[in-house]
């Protein structure tokens, strides 16, 4: 495994009002979270986008060796319940809706289509991986 596989990624976050907080990456990135009343993202819809982003990525390093995409359009869904276990997603889709040129590249393009998403799916996809096989997460007080 190369440093770059394990070295560790973090993400701050800043409260900025009330319910709303800014998280903020090692590269100065920044994305604004909320809690639904707003239009910002909550940290559900976040785990959706990337989800379908994570897997977006892999796919468009597949298929792009190959073709551009004309159109690209994905769907992250899921249903957010409450039982013993406490709140959770279930029956979690990510669904793809994407176009290549027509030819011979464009063919090659459609013909790695399913299986870089099923590569994604099983293999490469962080986001997605680490919530299919399940990681125990702690939570802590502390200094940062």
């Amino acid at each position: 495994m190369s440093s770059s596989e394990a070295a560790q990624r973090a993400v701050s976050l800043e409260k900025i009002g009330e319910h709303r907080f800014r998280a903020t990456n090692a590269r100065g990135g920044t994305v604004v979270l909320g809690h639904g009343d707003d239009p910002d993202f909550t940290p559900v819809e976040l785990l959706l986008a990337a989800l379908a982003g994570c897997s977006a990525l892999d796919v468009d390093f597949i298929t792009g060796k190959r073709a551009p995409m004309e159109t690209f359009e994905a769907l992250a869904a899921a249903t957010k319940i409450r039982d013993e276990q406490g709140n959770r997603l279930v029956d979690i889709s990510v669904t793809f809706d994407i176009t290549f040129p027509e030819g011979e590249a464009g063919d090659a393009a459609r013909t790695v289509l399913p299986d870089a998403i099923k590569k994604s799916e099983t293999r490469l996809c962080t986001v997605g991986r680490t919530v299919a096989v399940g990681t125990p997460i702690s939570y802590v007080e502390g200094d940062l």
